[in-house]
């Protein structure tokens, strides 16, 4: 098994982040932060064990909400889950760290690490049309000091979903109002997603 504080993952220094204009919870302002925080001389990568402990840096998280009509996708983070932070809080996000081996990473920002970590988590089996959604930062929690969230949605043609990791327990589709009555059960970065779709 890899040695998950061994891992190579994507940083940029927060202060790119600040100098940009930090802000706490959601923001949809994509156009204003993505071509500044993605800007290749900012990026570099750490190993993950430094990272998760170094505020001065914020690991790039792709976030990806899979939605068909009004439901979305969500799940509990199980024993298993890689955030052992995050366990037993539920979630609508399911995406991951970008390493070194996500190759093309500056010609496409992110975008085969973000389909890689999808496909890692869940197969779909149905066609979707995608859009980013914003992006969030959670300066309030250790976890959320240290991650940027960009997020993205995939509007399903069909709800053809299946988790394929073992660390996503009690997977499935719920309508939005009803995960929004369930709130508090969710990592503050579904909370702000969730705040954001209702």
């Amino acid at each position: 098994m890899p040695d998950k504080d061994a891992e190579q993952v994507l940083v940029i220094p927060t202060q790119v982040l600040v100098d940009s204009g930090l802000f706490q919870g959601f923001s949809p302002r994509t156009d204003h932060y993505l071509p500044r925080l993605l800007d290749p001389g900012h990026l570099r990568y750490l190993r993950r064990a430094q990272a998760e402990e170094d505020p001065s840096f914020k690991q790039i998280i792709p976030y990806v909400v899979l939605r068909w009509r009004d439901q979305l996708f969500n799940y509990v983070r199980g024993k298993r889950a890689g955030e052992t932070r995050l366990q037993a809080l539920r979630s609508i996000g399911v995406g991951g760290h970008i390493n070194p081996a996500d190759t093309n990473l500056f010609e496409s920002p992110y975008r085969q690490a973000m389909l890689r970590e999808v496909n890692e988590e869940v197969r779909l089996d149905t066609v979707y049309e995608e859009r980013c959604l914003g992006l969030i930062n959670d300066d309030s929690t250790p976890v959320g000091q240290v991650h940027l969230g960009i997020v993205h949605v995939f509007d399903l043609a069909e709800p053809k979903v299946q988790r394929r990791e073992q660390g996503l327990t009690r997977a499935g589709f719920t309508p939005v109002a009803e995960l929004l009555t369930a709130r508090a059960e969710f990592e503050t970065w579904s909370q702000f997603v969730l705040d954001e779709m209702k």
